[in-house]
């Protein structure tokens, strides 16, 4: 489908003589117009335009800033000014892609000298507006079409991610047939945690629509629930060319997390993907989804392992994610976890972390040996437990490592 869009695109340029754009509703680049000569200047001018076609996406502020003009509502073609400060130096033209009264995705055209005098108004409007408004209904309807094909794999996914054990074979079997023969090749599954959802979103906005079909994800679909806390998660489960080339998936996890669903508030940065085992074919996809669900936790908690964490590589996660979310801190550790013994905590972490090397553990930290020495003291006294016995020493690194998810 993707060299449909392409002709579309290719159509609206001819028609204009410039080189247009198509973006999805999240500001994904789906296809562009060939750029040459001084339309090359032109790209070079305005980093938006550069950055949407080298990374086919666009920063968060972009998109507000180009939303707050309501091109989400928009009926018909309009004007947008530049704005040095956010990057945007050249102006530009909006033509809002839409389908039975949804807009899906919008194309976007450099407002130049060439286009200076382009009616836009809806009296006397330029006939190339009228055409470039017909092809934009056709884009329309194929990105719908999209959608919907998009939202039912999605909703087959999450019926077979949340089915009791008794009804797992029969949502497996329905997944397969709207898989084809996808569903018994080499498969990733991916957790985008946590992920805003909306029970009055349209087609449009529900994961799974045209983003899936441009980036070897199979099937999209928001799991509710999916953490302690009872926010949801995204799962993603992605086509590779082979269990050992997972780079598809690390592909699709970048995508994902700069959605503005990605995180509690809607901003990139705020979530964290987790990356379950690969697996050929849908037998054990529940356990891959726990797989990613956990390692998504661990990147949330450990900064380090993410932004997308493997299951393979979160370590002591593995086990800590399996815990009840309600379970109780173990009452000797209690007291380092206040708020204010923050620094008692994070120094036995590292220490901990060092496997009690105390020279590289003071490095790490930045202290000398003698104040690292002191505040394993105070943790000792404030403890009661023993850093020379192993058992209490793994009693409280856990404890720590456990606290970090919440």
């Amino acid at each position: 489908m993707r060299g449909e869009y392409q002709q579309l695109v290719d159509e609206i340029s001819a028609v204009f003589g410039a080189p247009a754009t198509l973006e999805d509703r999240d500001f994904g680049l789906i296809a562009f117009g060939a750029h040459g000569g001084d339309d090359d200047l032109e790209v070079s001018m305005d980093p938006v335009r550069t950055r949407s076609i080298l990374q086919r996406r666009s920063t968060a502020a972009v998109r507000a800033w180009f939303e707050a003009f309501g091109i989400a509502r928009a009926q018909a073609p309009m004007r947008i000014p530049p704005d040095p400060a956010a990057g945007v130096f050249k102006g530009r033209i909006c033509l809002p892609v839409r389908h039975r009264g949804v807009v899906h995705g919008y194309i976007w055209l450099l407002d130049d000298a060439h286009l200076a005098g382009l009616d836009l108004g809806p009296a006397a409007p330029d006939p190339r507006v009228a055409q470039a408004m017909e092809t934009a209904a056709r884009i329309g309807a194929l990105l719908a079409a999209e959608a919907r094909a998009g939202a039912e794999l999605g909703e087959l996914l999450r019926d077979l991610l949340t089915a009791r054990p008794a009804g797992r074979d029969a949502a497996r079997l329905a997944l397969r047939e709207a898989l084809g023969p996808a569903a018994d090749g080499p498969l990733a599954l991916l957790a985008v945690a946590p992920w805003r959802t909306d029970p009055d979103d349209t087609e449009a906005d529900r994961p799974g629509s045209a983003f899936a079909a441009r980036s070897g994800v199979a099937a999209l679909c928001a799991v509710p629930d999916s953490l302690p806390d009872g926010s949801a998660a995204l799962a993603a489960l992605v086509r590779l060319r082979a269990l050992s080339a997972p780079a598809p998936a690390r592909a699709a996890a970048d995508r994902l997390l700069h959605s503005p669903r990605a995180g509690a508030d809607g901003g990139p940065g705020l979530a964290a993907a987790g990356l379950g085992t690969p697996r050929k074919g849908l037998t054990e996809l529940t356990d891959a989804w726990s797989e990613a669900l956990s390692a998504a936790r661990a990147a949330a908690a450990e900064r380090r392992l993410g932004p997308l964490a493997e299951w393979a590589a979160i370590g002591p996660y593995r086990v800590l994610t399996g815990l009840p979310a309600d379970r109780a801190a173990d009452h000797a550790v209690r007291p380092l976890l206040e708020r204010s013994h923050t620094e008692l905590a994070r120094t036995t972490e590292v220490y901990l972390d060092c496997a009690g090397q105390a020279g590289r553990a003071a490095a790490a930290l930045g202290i000398h040996r003698q104040t690292l020495y002191y505040r394993l003291s105070r943790v000792e006294q404030l403890t009661g437990l023993d850093l020379d016995n192993g058992e209490d020493r793994l009693l409280l690194h856990m404890t720590l490592k456990a606290a970090r998810l919440g």
